[in-house]
């Protein structure tokens, strides 16, 4: 009981602590209520005559999730499978989780913002940026599925001498492989959403146009853009809810 006590006491402590050091103030947000309406009134009614940009930069959104969530998951895989406790030495595993624990620690706007100063503006710092996220978060998914498997399937066929690349194929990838595509389909679901966000730092896509509008106080014109992100994020879920659904 004494310890659930002191549980609680310490839990409340740290509350406090981070409500009052990050300033947070009821009375202020409700004072700054009105402020939200005027800034999201400033852009009605939309401006439909950025009709082509939007489409254009839609398309870009898109490809670029798709192809950065792709290389991801092309280098997030194998190296998940490296770093399972269960499947590597020790001095396999802990250097790859580590390199991947690095990888995840990079806010994912500071690299598109180092690629984006190595290669150029446009969607493929943007790709890049995704790509490398999505190697430290999927490869760790990887490698926690793989540790959590039921050893008994591979042990049994370990028994009756089959190979490494058989024990993967036969008993390793049938009990990850749903899960391993659900966090794909989250991994891709997430992407679509930063993705229109990278265009802040100069990534391409509708984020761009919508830091481009905003600058130029065409308040109007970056609604309609706004309108198609919340469109694009949310038809990004339908379709990861709806893979997610026939996998798990």
């Amino acid at each position: 009981m004494a310890g659930k006590v002191s549980l609680f006491l310490a839990v409340s402590a740290l509350l406090f602590w981070s409500f009052q050091g990050s300033e947070f103030s009821l009375g202020q947000f409700w004072r700054g209520i009105p402020q939200l309406f005027h800034f999201f009134g400033r852009m009605t009614p939309p401006d439909w005559s950025v009709w082509d940009v939007l489409l254009t930069s839609a398309v870009e959104t898109l490809q670029t999730t798709i192809a950065g969530t792709f290389l991801g998951a092309l280098f997030a895989y194998p190296l998940g499978v490296l770093a399972a406790s269960n499947w590597t030495p020790v001095w396999v595993h802990l250097p790859i989780k580590a390199f991947m624990a690095f990888v995840r620690s990079i806010p994912l706007l500071l690299l598109a913002l180092l690629f984006v100063s190595a290669v150029g503006l446009g969607p493929f710092p943007g790709v890049l940026a995704l790509a490398v996220h999505s190697v430290g978060v999927l490869g760790r998914f990887v490698a926690e599925e793989i540790e959590a498997t039921d050893q008994k399937p591979l042990l049994a066929l370990q028994g009756t001498g089959a190979s490494s690349l058989q024990i993967i194929q036969h008993g390793l990838i049938p009990q990850v492989l749903p899960q391993m595509v659900a966090h794909l389909a989250i991994r891709f679901e997430m992407n679509l959403r930063d993705s229109t966000i990278l265009g802040l730092v100069g990534a391409g896509g509708l984020g761009f146009y919508v830091f481009l509008y905003v600058k130029q106080f065409q308040w109007q014109k970056s609604g309609v853009l706004v309108l198609a992100i919340i469109a694009l994020v949310f038809a990004g879920e339908f379709a990861a809810w709806q893979v997610r659904k026939r996998l798990i």
